[in-house]
Order: C-alpha cells, then sequence, then structure tokens
C-alpha cells in the first residue's frame, strides 16, 4: 500500500531509492498552505509539512467574531497510513484547551482527549479519528477509503467510514481532479476534493479550506458541489417521501388547543387537509385508505421552531423531530430558493413561514453576513429584504446604537418586525425604546443588567452571564421595571436556553446534559462534539455557571407568569435540541400544557399562520406528528416521534434517521 498522505509522491522517492525531501509536498515545496475562508471572507490558514520518516506537522485557525480554532498537530503513520500517533494541542472554537494525544504499541493504544481516557486492543488497521483537529484526518481517511475494496474504513475506538460515491470531475480543461462523498462520520455527508489524492478543498457549509493554488477556482468547486449535493438531496427526498391519498389515523388521543387531549379518535386525511374527525369506529373508512393504528399513541400538530438558520442538510432533521414549520433568522438572501425546494419537497425540510434579514455593522466581530458601513446602507439594506418578501430584520451586535432608532422606524413603516441581538455598548431596555419589537437570546435580557460598556461583540456576551448571572435579583426595581417594560410593549423573547445549558453546564469527558438523551444514537463526530464541556471552565466556576443557567430558567418561568410571550427556538442541532428546549420550560416551573401550545397554536399565532396551521381541526393543514406515548405526562416522551405528515406528503422518522446514520429512538 503506499503512503500518500500529503501528496501523491511523498513515498515515491523512497520507493526508488531517491531522496525524497523534494517531492514531499505539492510541488515539492516544505510547506503546503491552504486560505480558510467563513462565510465567503478570508479567515484563516490551514499548513502541513512533514517532520519526519511518515510523520507530519499541522497548523489550523481561523476566527469568526471572536471565537475559533487554533491548532498544532503531529500525525505518525505505519506502512499501511494508519494513524500510529496523533497530537493535536492548541484551542478549540469556543477557545477551550486542547491537549489530545492518542499513541498505538504494538497490539494496544491508549488515548487522552476532552472526551475520554482509556486504552484497547489495536490491530494497525482501524484509524483513530480526533477529537478536535484540522482536516488532516478527513485526507488520510480520503486516501485509505480509496484504496480499501469494500470502501469501508473501521475508525477507533468505534465507528466507520463509508467512501459512498467519488466522482471524477475536470475543472479546466486537463485538470482533473476528484470529489469524495463519505458517509458515517457527521450527520451530513462528508465532501473533500483531491488532486492526484491530495486535498486540495474541504467546502463544508459556510467553512472552506482551499490550497493557495486553487482558490481562483473555489467558486467553480463550491458551484459543482452544490449541484451534486442537492442531486443527492433529490434522490433522497424521492426515496423517504410517502405520498397521502387517504389517511386514518385510527383510535389516536389527539393534542387539543385548550392543551388537553381528546381521546380515541379517529382523524381522516385527504392529501394535504383534515378532513374529519370522530369517536373512533364512528364513521366507514375508505376502501383504499392507508390506516394507521394510534392506540395510546398522540396524535399533535407540527411544531414550530422560532429560532432556525436552514441549510439543505438539516432540512430532514426537523421533519423527523416533529417540526414542520419555522422562522428563519438570519441566513444568506438564496434561502428564499431553498425554502421553494422546501416547499416543492424536492429537498425534504419544513416549511419556512418567516424570513428574518441579517444586517450589521462593520468591525472585526461582524456576522459577515449582509455588514453595512452607514446608516444609509442599513435603510437600503431593510427595502432590499421587504422588496424580497422578508417580514423581519435582524440587527445583530456590531450594528451602531445609534442607527437602531432610524432603522427600526424604517423597518416598521414598511411593516416589519425588528429583532435581534443587543448591539455592543447598549442595553435591552434601550434597544426596546428604540424599536425592538424581540429578543433573541436569553443572555442578551441578562446583560442588560450588567453594563453598557461590555463589548458583546465578543465571547464576554456569553462568560459575564456565565459569570454574574447568577447574581441577579429578581425582586429588584430594576428587574421589575424591565419585565413590565416586555410586558407593556409586547416584547417577544426568544430564549434559547438550550444552547447554555451546553454553554455553562457541560463537562469535558462528560455528555452534556443537553445532548445526555441522544448522544451515543449519533454519528461519531457528533457524538464527540458534545463531549467537548461548552465554554472553559475552572473548578472555582462551575458552580458559579450552573447558578446562572438556573437562573435563566427561572426568569424564563417569571416571563410565563407575567404575560411575555415566549417563543420555543433552538439555533443549533435541529430535533433534538428543540426537544431539550421544550424539557427546560417545563424544568423552569411551565406547565406542560403550556409548553406544548407554545410549541404549536401560540407559535403559529405569533407567525400569523394559525388559520392553516398549528392545530388539528378539520379543514386546517394535516401537519401532524404522531408521538408513541403523551407528553401531556412526560414532555420527554415528545422525542419519541414515529411519523411526520407535511404538505401530503409522510415522513416515517426511523427512515429520515438511517439515512443520517442516526439511531432511532426504538
Amino acid at each position: 500500500m503506499k503512503n500518500t498522505f500529503i501528496g501523491s509522491l511523498v513515498l515515491l522517492g523512497t520507493l526508488f531509492g531517491c531522496d525524497p525531501v523534494h517531492s514531499l509536498l505539492h510541488n515539492g515545496s516544505d510547506t503546503t498552505r491552504y486560505e480558510v475562508i467563513f462565510r465567503e471572507g478570508s479567515a484563516g490558514v490551514y499548513k502541513k509539512w512533514r517532520e519526519a520518516q511518515n510523520t507530519y506537522g499541522f497548523y489550523y485557525t481561523y476566527t469568526d467574531r471572536g471565537r475559533g480554532p487554533l491548532l498544532k498537530e503531529k500525525i505518525e503513520l505505519n506502512e499501511r497510513n494508519f494513524i500510529t500517533q496523533h497530537l493535536v494541542n492548541g484551542v478549540n472554537y469556543l477557545k477551550d484547551s486542547v491537549d489530545e494525544k492518542f499513541e498505538s504499541h504494538e497490539e494496544t493504544a491508549s488515548w487522552i482527549n476532552s472526551g475520554e481516557e482509556a486504552h484497547g486492543t489495536f490491530t494497525g488497521n482501524e484509524l483513530y479519528f480526533r477529537y478536535d483537529g484540522s482536516p488532516a484526518s478527513y485526507e488520510i481517511i480520503s486516501q485509505l477509503l480509496l484504496d480499501a475494496e469494500s470502501g469501508v474504513v473501521s475508525l477507533y475506538p468505534k465507528g466507520e467510514a463509508v467512501l459512498e460515491q467519488t466522482y471524477d470531475i475536470t475543472l479546466d480543461l486537463d485538470l482533473n481532479v476528484k470529489l469524495l462523498m463519505i458517509k458515517g462520520l457527521d450527520i451530513n455527508p462528508t465532501y473533500l476534493w483531491l488532486e492526484d489524492r491530495e486535498m486540495i478543498a474541504f467546502i463544508s457549509g459556510n467553512l472552506h479550506v482551499v490550497r493557495e493554488d486553487y482558490t481562483a477556482m473555489r467558486p467553480k468547486m463550491k458551484s459543482l458541489q452544490d449541484s451534486i449535493e442537492n442531486e443527492y438531496l433529490h434522490e433522497l427526498a424521492k426515496n423517504l417521501t410517502h405520498n397521502i391519498n387517504d389517511l386514518v389515523i385510527k383510535n389516536v388521543d389527539i393534542f387539543n388547543t385548550e392543551g388537553s387531549l381528546n381521546t380515541n379518535q379517529d382523524v381522516f386525511v385527504n392529501g394535504a387537509t383534515i378532513v374529519k374527525m370522530t369517536p373512533t369506529g364512528k364513521t366507514v373508512v375508505p376502501m383504499d385508505a392507508l390506516i394507521i393504528d394510534g392506540t395510546g399513541k398522540t396524535l399533535m400538530p407540527g411544531m414550530f421552531d422560532m429560532h432556525t438558520h436552514n441549510d439543505k442538510f438539516r432540512g430532514a432533521l426537523y421533519l423527523a423531530g416533529g417540526i414542520t414549520s419555522v422562522r428563519d433568522l438570519a441566513n444568506n438572501k438564496q434561502v428564499k430558493s431553498l425554502s421553494d425546494q422546501f416547499n416543492k419537497n424536492q429537498i425534504m425540510g419544513p416549511r419556512i413561514v418567516a424570513f428574518c434579514g441579517i444586517i450589521d455593522g462593520p468591525g472585526p466581530y461582524a456576522n459577515q453576513r449582509n455588514v453595512v458601513n452607514s446608516l444609509a446602507e442599513g435603510l437600503n439594506e431593510i427595502q432590499l429584504y421587504k422588496d424580497l418578501g422578508y417580514q423581519q430584520i435582524k440587527l445583530y451586535s456590531s450594528i451602531k446604537p445609534e442607527w437602531v432608532e432610524d432603522l427600526a422606524t424604517k423597518a416598521h413603516d414598511l411593516g416589519m418586525k425588528v429583532s435581534g441581538h443587543i448591539p455592543a455598548f447598549m442595553t435591552a431596555s434601550q434597544a426596546i425604546h428604540q424599536g425592538y419589537d424581540e429578543i433573541q437570546h436569553m443572555n442578551m435580557l441578562f446583560l442588560n443588567f450588567l453594563s453598557d460598556t461590555v463589548d458583546t461583540r465578543t465571547p464576554l456576551r456569553f462568560t459575564m452571564v456565565a459569570n454574574y448571572g447568577a447574581k441577579l435579583d429578581l425582586s429588584s426595581r430594576e428587574y421589575l421595571e424591565f419585565t413590565e417594560l416586555l410586558k407593556t410593549k409586547q416584547i417577544i423573547v426568544d430564549p434559547t436556553v438550550s444552547i447554555f445549558e451546553h454553554m455553562f453546564i457541560s463537562k469535558k469527558g462528560e455528555p452534556s446534559p443537553t445532548y445526555q438523551a441522544i448522544v451515543n444514537r449519533l454519528p461519531l463526530i457528533n457524538q464527540r462534539s458534545y463531549y467537548k464541556g461548552g465554554l472553559p471552565k475552572s473548578t472555582e466556576n462551575t458552580n458559579i455557571y450552573e447558578q446562572a443557567h438556573m437562573r435563566m430558567l427561572e426568569v424564563v418561568f417569571d416571563l410565563y407568569q407575567k404575560g411575555v410571550a415566549i417563543v420555543p427556538g433552538t439555533d443549533g442541532l435541529p430535533g433534538f435540541l428543540y426537544h431539550r428546549e421544550l424539557e427546560l420550560y417545563v424544568k423552569s416551573g411551565i406547565p406542560i400544557a403550556e409548553v406544548l401550545k407554545m410549541a404549536t397554536i401560540k407559535s403559529a399565532e405569533i407567525a400569523g399562520v394559525a388559520g392553516l396551521y398549528g392545530s388539528i381541526e378539520v379543514g386546517k393543514k394535516a401537519d401532524l406528528i404522531l408521538v408513541d406515548g403523551n407528553p401531556l405526562n412526560d414532555i420527554s416522551d415528545i422525542r419519541k416521534i414515529e411519523w411526520t405528515s407535511k404538505e401530503g406528503k409522510l415522513f416515517y422518522v426511523q427512515e429520515l434517521y438511517q439515512s443520517m446514520g442516526i439511531k432511532h429512538f426504538k
């Protein structure tokens, strides 16, 4: 087996008895460099070099609004191209320390990383896959997969990577490259571009790592990869969609708009519409109807995730999680095209019921989507969003506070809502007085009581709340006046407390409480990401962070009691994180029935679509989910969804999860 890692010529010199140094990397250079592009802006660098025979070094860094990894790696390979030693040091995306070490010793191996410290038997024919690191591991996997007759490589200590498809592509005249589609590592397929077995690009969503001599070709490569991804997703939608003609769910308990159950009902669906509901056995079932037994199960309306950022690969996750409608709260302007594909079921995904256009100001921590350099540019962007059919704008952290009132006035004049993060050096109270209709994220409410001098463009917007949030006094004059302002101005609060549970409470080496219920059902990379520990924590502040999150839940309950509108949203892993968000609302003290109403009819009302969606009623659209249990008794039963229907299409959750490498709850 040729050891071709780092370049197709790495071992040729050795094989033919000549000095391999000049053929080590691309074009014989000492170091191969890649540019890291994030959200279409140059954000960092990836470098690789040879340190000794079969030993290589790597450097990888990029920045994203004050976050981003900075990692150094050393990898040693055996003669079959499998890793025998892997060292990773530096900081991860959240700036927590990384000190990972894997070593093999004849027939055993030991490893220590952010998730575990362990040892086991080792054959030398399995690939250790790091917790944190550069794209180096992807390059090694791609070459092993190309050499494996089965197209499968065993991962260590568990899992496997599968070469799903290889595409031979001519980029320009005689420039021939390969694009590999790999499954088993992540919920999404992993795509890697190779020239002569060396990685030339790794393109994944907003993150692109491209070899310097290929940066000019990146737009073309991205376009080609998009087409290939779309073809895959279109085929998946064809295979996993079941069209509804006549459907009858028999003897099922129906969740109603009062928050209780209508028991032992038969529900009749024709196409996309609910046409009849009767007590079980009271109506003749159509001869050719699909009959589903609902005994002991609960039929609920499709739920609403009110804080999402949609992409084509995660659409099916929403459906699997029982979410049929979402608001998109910041994306690129191509999201309208994605929405059309969701609506036509060319790609499986939820209905986007509201589009929120993001606007950010200039600076080192800008969101990199739709940055404006002046108030005039901001006003123009609002008009553009309105012309595109957007209902809302989202102001971000780098917007200048003195622009807010004029931007909000413009949006309101156009009949649009205003929401977002609270701009740096401004408080939530000030933002509300200047026109905000809605606030995203519970930390933005807490920052109202800390200072208007905090640079919340940076990760301080998390760490300040983690360190001082527990001190918020819910009986203080400041707090009471603020909550009265929220109620009087009818401000909507989008808490996303589940993401703060993961940030504040999760510990290195332990499954995050946010994902503990499902972590072992996920592919390898997703599993490992939930053992990393969230924000960096010391022994001294672990308890303080936990108390801060508990205070967040107390505020959620207090807002509910005061009549402030709360919308459940995630801003994270679709479906699973939403279920946890609902569980946390119940943990805060909100009755389960009220939480389920927030997830359905109340969100539909806020989104302006309650006439068609959000409840199970004759004449409404058959956006339905069948739950194997009773979430009114146990909110966690909301995780046990058997199928979801949307717009005359039926999706079996087990099939959806299987296509993404996720184990079903059964």
